[in-house]
């Protein structure tokens, strides 16, 4: 493969996390957020394999996401949860995408382009109940509501959702969690009252969906988790599977003497005589720089540390100088991170490192590293990608390999 990295990507675990997460919630639906690029993973590999699974409802954060997924052919119920000022909310609109809405200004906008559309606009209401970045305040929720009915009952908007977002329920314990819930059971009742009749309910992400039972109300809105991930204290249960592995392949192997510096900034120094592998992938391609990161990766079964500040373009790693130190050869395959399954660092492993979430490692892997898949998603055949139609992917006998 001519390529410095590359990322695997299995769908069937994709697959199977959405089944435990439906299994999970028992009555409540599921809505797969495929937002940025699913995570990293690709969009429409992982939303055909989210909704053959059991996923009712996909989630975009832009609109041209829910564009590319709507001239796909998939026509499952579809939100896009940043609608932004300016927006083409008509293209939308006419391609059935829902559409959030926070301020009475883009309501209006939005009804407008409904108009030129000629047909209503599908509208969840999101109210902030204490995250303070989108939604409408508790002063201004009133105003958006009624100002939203009133759109409706002109025939411009359909109030299809209410919704809000937790801000700590990735902290076991944390009081807002309560807070945020008890706010938007006011904000539904609220809403209720003055007349509207919404589809669904929205509050738990992936986390919450994983922990706090009482705020899944109709619809669990699961992103982390879909791809075997989740911003919890440890990670994920052990019932989700991590669905990216990123690999690469040693380039240069060479001997050196104890107390030879290592990459830039000589901050690492080789206790002793020692063998490095150096690796073609760096921060470029989505290796995080931080040079007092304590990063490992998986080589011959057996994990080595990655030796020194990471560069644009390289990585160096430290296999010592025992019995395994004297086998490793150019081309042997490195993991820097993957499911666990052969003693490998996992993603979670990394963010543990970094000092980060494993949503924020995984979304770092990006152009610069090609993507395959993997895991039949369709019971006539895998998923295949090429350059075949949405039909031809249905039934398509090879699988899945693009960028």
């Amino acid at each position: 493969m001519d390529a410095p990295a590359w990322a695997l990507i299995d769908l069937g675990a994709i697959r199977d996390n959405v089944a435990a997460l439906r299994h999970h919630v028992g009555g409540a639906g599921l809505m797969a957020v495929v937002k940025s690029d699913a995570y990293g993973h690709g969009l429409l590999p992982c939303a055909v394999a989210a909704l053959t699974s059991g996923a009712d409802w996909l989630a975009v954060v832009r609109v041209a996401e829910a564009l590319e997924l709507r001239r796909a052919g998939i026509q499952a119920p579809l939100l896009c949860v940043m609608s932004v000022p300016g927006g083409p909310h008509d293209e939308a609109i006419r391609n059935d995408v829902d559409l959030s809405v926070s301020t009475v200004g883009l309501l209006r906008e939005i009804a407008a382009a409904a108009r030129r559309a000629g047909r209503p606009a599908r509208l969840h209401l999101k109210a902030d109940t204490g995250m303070s970045r989108g939604g409408a305040t508790m002063a201004q929720w009133p105003g958006l509501v009624d100002a939203a009915l009133a759109e409706q009952a002109e025939g411009t908007v359909e109030v299809v959702g209410l919704w809000s977002h937790l801000a700590c329920a990735d902290i076991p314990g944390h009081p807002s969690v309560q807070v945020q819930l008890g706010l938007f059971r006011d904000a539904v009742a609220m809403a209720e009252r003055a007349g509207a009749r919404p589809q669904v309910r929205h509050l738990a992400n992936t986390p919450a969906t994983l922990t706090l039972s009482e705020t899944w109300f109709d619809l669990v809105r699961t992103g982390g988790g879909v791809y075997g991930l989740s911003t919890l204290p440890g990670g994920p249960p052990d019932w989700l599977r991590p669905a990216m592995s990123v690999r690469s392949r040693l380039v240069q192997v060479k001997q050196v003497a104890g107390g030879t510096g290592v990459s830039y900034g000589h901050r690492y120094v080789a206790a002793m005589r020692a063998t490095l592998g150096l690796i073609p992938v760096g921060y470029a391609e989505g290796v995080p720089r931080n040079p007092a990161a304590a990063l490992e990766v998986g080589v011959r079964g057996h994990r080595w540390p990655v030796a020194g500040t990471v560069s644009m373009n390289h990585c160096i790693i430290d296999f010592g100088e025992g019995p395994v130190a004297a086998e490793v050869a150019e081309g042997d395959e490195v993991t820097l991170f993957g499911p666990g399954d052969a003693g490998e660092p996992t993603v979670q492993d990394w963010a543990d490192a970094l000092g980060m979430v494993s949503y924020e490692v995984v979304t770092r892997f990006g152009a610069l590293v090609p993507r395959s898949y993997f895991g039949v998603i369709y019971e006539d055949g895998p998923w295949h990608g090429d350059e075949g139609s949405w039909q031809d992917c249905r039934t398509a006998s090879a699988p899945y390999a693009g960028t």
